[in-house]
């Protein structure tokens, strides 16, 4: 069966965040903004393309920076971001992967081995060359950089800091780290930008293997948003130039968005704990409700006091629920249309037929988690149309382990479009609301104590592009080695 039909709705981001390392000494506090484009845009995407794609997107998930977003976040339009940044003086454009589930930011560089040399994304790629900018310099393993990142157990002074990132496809990056100019936007006053350049540390890609050496997806690199000291985000919040929070808001309805860095000033939102010393975005499910009946789970999957754990995750597309939990909620949904014929698509999608309103068709779903913070998931919301009148269930049986042997459970951007989501890392904290994602939000410069409106955009025309569907499968580890 070909799910090939429609149109691909494409996503764009601006990026704004706190400031940069270095550079004029105005940037303190600053919003920087980078336009960030779909990385599926333009272009037809079969089944296993976005299969393999969510896998190898599950192998580097965290979070990241301040983006008005743009395209669609439906199950139907969503993948992975890229933008263009400037590195180096003089400045040059590399198109880099948004990538919220890793922390280094690495660019091929010249020299590299098995690099890829095209793209079928449509973008012209280059080779990061730091003896061609008169900005860049080498990192050794004796640096503070590496030293503090890294705590390298044996390094010979003078020799260069090398990295080597293993993605869970079996893809990897192995280099070196450079440290450089960035050329950004920031925000100057509401939904004004100008041009400013900050000093950061990245890795320097001298092998590509796997998927990162083929043309069929290629950028110039991945820019990780992690909560590692290695992050773009953690050097800048580590430097005291920007306060370690962002927020997002994906439109579902409208298209575009919103993806902010920094404090999030206005709406204020309510919020539930992150779960320490964890990789990801956990937090804890205390309960759930399908239209309006606790489900009633068992109490080596909820307990009274302990709950389970919950991911949230806007870089997967889907809602991944371990068995115990998925199996209940299923059944629960399904039952108020029992006279369904379902089938299966492809192996993973259970679908059927219905020509009536969803919403009317069948239950809400409400996930209440630690300090009574609630999220709703409307039938429109956890069911996407594959054509006329067939649709299929987002909510998927995880069929993955997680380290302690356990499955697990993820809400992404199926659940989280439509909803403003505010990451407080400095609190560890994170929180929500139902939001138009069409409107604008304030964020506080940290320096002068002033409130800037970043609006929504939509940075990419989807009249004319195919759509595509998104399937997350497995949470698959990342592993990051430093190379003395």
């Amino acid at each position: 069966m070909d799910l090939r039909r429609g149109k691909l709705l494409v996503l764009g981001a601006v990026f704004v965040m706190g400031s940069l390392l270095c550079g004029s000494p105005n940037l303190a506090s600053a919003n920087i903004v980078l336009k960030v484009q779909h990385k599926f845009a333009a272009r037809e995407r079969t089944l296993a393309e976005l299969k393999a794609h969510d896998d190898r997107r599950h192998g580097r998930r965290l979070a990241a920076v301040d983006l008005p977003l743009g395209g669609n976040g439906s199950p139907t339009g969503t993948a992975l971001y890229y933008t263009k940044i400037g590195i180096g003086t003089p400045s040059k454009d590399y198109y880099v992967q948004v990538d919220t589930g890793s922390d280094i930011m690495w660019v091929n560089c010249a020299g590299c081995d098995k690099c890829p040399t095209k793209s079928d994304l449509g973008v012209g790629l280059r080779l990061y060359d730091p003896n061609g900018s008169t900005t860049g310099t080498l990192l050794t393993c004796d640096q503070e950089f590496c030293v503090e990142t890294f705590n390298p157990t044996s390094c010979k002074v003078g020799s260069i800091c090398r990295y080597g990132v293993t993605y869970g496809d079996g893809s990897s990056s192995v280099g070196y780290f450079v440290e450089d100019n960035i050329q950004m936007d920031r925000a100057s006053g509401n939904l004004q930008t100008t041009s400013m350049n900050g000093s950061v540390a990245f890795g320097c890609g001298a092998t590509q293997s796997g998927q990162l050496g083929t043309s069929s997806q290629a950028l110039d690199g991945i820019l990780g948003f992690g909560q590692a000291n290695s992050s773009l985000l953690s050097q800048l919040a580590s430097a005291g130039k920007v306060k370690k929070m962002f927020a997002h808001c994906l439109d579902g309805t409208n298209g575009g968005g919103i993806f902010t860095i920094g404090e999030l000033a206005q709406p204020k939102l309510n919020s539930t704990p992150l779960v320490s010393n964890q990789a990801h975005y956990n937090v804890i499910l205390k309960a759930v409700e399908v239209g309006g009946d606790v489900l009633q789970l068992p109490t080596d999957v909820f307990s009274t006091d302990a709950g389970t754990t919950m991911v949230i995750d806007s870089g997967t597309t889907l809602a991944y629920l371990a068995d115990e939990l998925y199996s209940p909620l299923i059944e629960k949904v399904m039952a108020a249309q029992p006279d369904l014929k379902l089938h299966t698509v492809e192996e993973q999608f259970t679908c059927f037929k219905f020509t009536g309103n969803v919403d009317n068709g069948f239950p809400a779903v409400t996930f209440t988690f630690e300090d009574s913070l609630y999220m709703t998931v409307y039938p429109h919301e956890y069911l996407f149309q594959i054509r006329d009148a067939v649709w299929c269930v987002g909510w998927q049986n995880s069929g993955m382990q997680s380290k302690d042997g356990k499955e697990m459970n993820l809400l992404g951007d199926m659940v989280l479009s439509n909803k403003l989501v505010f990451y407080d890392l400095e609190n560890q904290t994170i929180g929500w609301t139902k939001y138009n994602c069409s409107l604008s939000v304030k964020v506080r410069d940290q320096q002068s104590g002033a409130e800037y409106l970043i609006g929504s955009h939509d940075l990419s025309s989807a009249s004319t592009l195919n759509r595509g569907w998104i399937l997350t499968l497995l949470f698959l580890p990342v592993i990051l080695q430093i190379y003395i």
